[in-house]
C-alpha cells in the first residue's frame, strides 16, 4: 500500500498518488474506523472541509459521498475555509471526527487529507495507525469503497452543507478583545496567500474602526507560483502593500490558515518566535493568565525567560504540533507553539491557528498604542537580544537519523562558538544548549535526504558560527 499517514494525515502529489481512486480508499478506511472503533447508539457525524487547491472541493465531495454511503452524517463546508474552522466545528457539533482536504503550506502540486479527532486537533498516531490498518484490510480483502450518489445523499440528509465560519468567528471573538482592536484604529494588510484564510480577518473586523486591505485573496489554486507559507521570502507583495498604503501591520496565513507570519509598519518580518513571545508576555502581564508554556525544541528561549519571570512551567517537545496538543488535552496550558507558526492559546482547540494569533497580535498592538516595531524592540531589550536562523542541507544520500544522533552525542564537544555546552538533548535530533542560552539543533529528516540545522544566539555572527560548527560536526556530504 503506497498510502501512508504522517503526523497530520496523508499528503501526496495530485494525479500521481493523490487521485480520486486513492482518496476513496482513504475515506472508506476512515468510515470503517468511525463505524467500528467509534461506534455509538446514534448515527456518527463527521465534519469535512477543504482549501483552495486544485480539485479540493471535488475531493471533499467525493469524501462525503463515501462517508454517506457508510451511514455517516457528513457536515460538508459550502466553500473553502480555514482548517481551524473545521476543527472548531468538530467540537461545536459534537462530531466523531473531521477531515480537511488540504496540503497546508506545501507547494501547489500537492494535496492532502488531514484527519482530525473528536477533540478538534490532529488525530493521534494511534488513530492514524488504525486507519492504515483498515486501508490494508481493504487491499487484503480486495474490496472497494462504498459510494453514494451526491444528490441522493443530500436528499437523505446524510450530506449536509453548512457554513463553518459562523460558529468559528463567534468563538474567536470570545478569545480576543475586538473592541480593543477597534479602538486601535489600525491600517491592516491581510495576506491569506491565496489560501483558505481569505476574507477571515476582513470579515471579523468588518464592524470595527480598523481598515483592512486584503491582498492575494482571490481563488488561485496555483498560489501565484509560490509556496503558501508565511515566511519572509514569500511576502514581498505584503511588504510592498504595507509601504504603499502606509499600513501599521501585515498579517499572513498559510494555505489552510493554521500558521502565521507578520510584518511591522516598516516592512520588517515578525517571525513566529517573536509572535509567540509577544503573546505569552501579553497574556501573562496584561490579562493575568496562568498555565504551562509548551514549545517545540526549535523555538526561542525567550519563552523560557518570560515564563520564568511569571513562574510558569515550560515543557519542550519534539517538532510537531501533535506533541503540543497532547499537553493541551491533558493539562492547564496557557500557550503552545512551534517555530513554523502553529500557535494556540488557552480556551482554544489543540491546534495551531494563524487567524486567532493574527487577531491577538492586533490586540497586543492596540493595547500598547505604539508601533509594532517598538513593541518588538521592547521585547528584545528585556528578553533578548535574540537572532535565529535555520538552514536545510540537501544530502547526496539519506542518513540514518538515530545513528547520526548517537554519533553526535558520543562526540559532543565541551564548547561551541567559544561558549560552554550546558545541556545535550536527543529526543528529536540532537540539541546543544550553551551556557548563555544559545543553542544549536541538528535534525536529520526521517523521510527524505535533508538535514535541518537550527540555531539561536544573541547575535548573527554567533548564529552563523554555530551553524557552521553544526555542519562540520555532522560530516555529511551536503549541497
Amino acid at each position: 500500500m503506497s498510502i501512508r499517514f504522517g503526523t497530520d494525515g496523508w499528503r501526496a502529489v495530485i494525479a500521481e498518488t493523490f487521485t480520486f481512486a486513492n482518496l476513496r480508499l482513504v475515506a472508506q478506511a476512515v468510515a470503517d474506523y468511525v463505524n467500528d472503533d467509534l461506534a455509538t447508539d446514534t448515527a456518527p457525524e463527521v465534519v469535512v472541509g477543504f482549501d483552495t487547491r486544485f480539485l479540493s472541493d471535488r475531493f471533499a465531495i467525493e469524501t462525503a459521498r463515501v462517508l454517506a454511503a457508510n451511514g455517516i452524517i457528513t457536515w460538508l463546508s459550502r466553500t473553502d475555509c480555514p482548517t481551524p474552522a473545521i476543527s472548531h466545528n468538530i467540537l461545536h457539533k459534537n462530531a466523531a471526527a473531521g477531515i480537511v482536504i488540504t496540503a497546508s503550506h506545501n507547494p501547489p502540486r500537492y494535496n492532502g487529507f488531514k484527519l482530525k479527532a473528536a477533540y478538534g486537533g490532529s488525530a493521534s498516531p494511534q488513530q492514524c495507525s488504525r486507519v492504515e490498518e483498515y486501508l490494508e484490510a481493504q487491499e487484503r480483502e480486495a474490496r472497494g469503497p462504498n459510494l453514494m450518489d451526491y444528490e441522493r445523499a443530500l436528499d437523505k440528509e446524510l450530506i449536509r452543507r453548512f457554513n463553518p465560519t459562523n460558529a468559528y468567528y463567534e468563538h474567536l471573538e470570545s478569545l480576543v478583545d475586538i473592541d480593543k482592536i477597534s479602538g486601535g484604529e489600525m491600517r491592516i494588510v491581510a495576506d491569506p496567500m491565496f489560501g483558505s484564510g481569505r476574507t477571515a480577518i476582513r470579515a471579523i473586523l468588518s464592524r470595527t474602526r480598523c481598515s483592512v486591505t486584503e491582498i492575494r485573496g482571490e481563488m488561485n489554486p496555483g498560489f501565484g507560483g509560490i509556496h503558501p507559507e508565511p515566511i519572509r521570502k514569500y511576502l514581498d507583495t505584503m511588504a510592498a502593500t504595507i509601504q504603499n498604503i502606509h499600513a501599521d501591520v501585515g498579517i499572513a496565513t498559510d494555505g489552510d490558515a493554521d500558521r502565521i507570519g507578520a510584518m511591522d509598519g516598516q516592512g520588517n518580518f515578525v517571525d513566529p518566535h517573536t509572535i509567540m513571545a509577544l503573546a505569552l508576555r501579553y497574556l501573562a502581564e496584561k490579562r493575568g493568565m496562568t498555565g504551562q508554556v509548551i514549545k517545540t525544541l526549535s523555538t526561542t528561549m525567550m519563552l523560557n525567560r518570560i515564563a520564568a519571570d511569571h513562574n510558569l512551567a515550560v515543557h519542550e517537545t519534539p517538532v510537531g504540533f501533535n506533541y503540543i496538543a497532547d499537553y493541551m488535552l491533558k493539562g492547564d496550558v496557557l500557550i503552545g507553539g512551534e517555530e513554523s507558526g502553529g500557535i494556540s492559546i488557552k480556551g482554544h482547540i489543540p491546534e495551531g491557528d494563524g487567524i486567532l494569533m493574527g487577531l491577538l497580535l492586533l490586540e497586543i498592538m492596540a493595547d500598547a498604542g505604539v508601533p509594532l516595531v517598538d513593541i518588538v524592540a521592547d521585547l528584545q531589550a528585556k528578553y533578548g537580544p535574540t537572532c535565529y536562523k535555520r538552514t536545510d542541507f540537501h544530502l547526496k544520500a539519506p542518513v540514518a537519523k538515530n545513528e547520526m544522533v548517537e554519533r553526535l552525542r558520543a562526540a559532543a564537544p565541551d564548547k561551541m562558538a567559544g561558549e560552554t555546552v550546558r545541556e545535550v538533548h536527543t529526543f528529536d535530533g540532537i540539541k546543544f544548549v550553551l551556557a548563555d542560552d544559545s543553542w544549536l539543533l541538528i535534525r536529520p529528516s526521517g523521510t527524505e535526504p535533508v538535514l535541518r540545522v537550527y540555531s539561536e544566539a544573541s547575535d548573527e555572527a554567533t548564529v552563523d558560527a554555530l551553524l557552521a560548527e553544526g555542519r562540520t560536526l555532522t560530516g555529511v556530504d551536503a549541497s
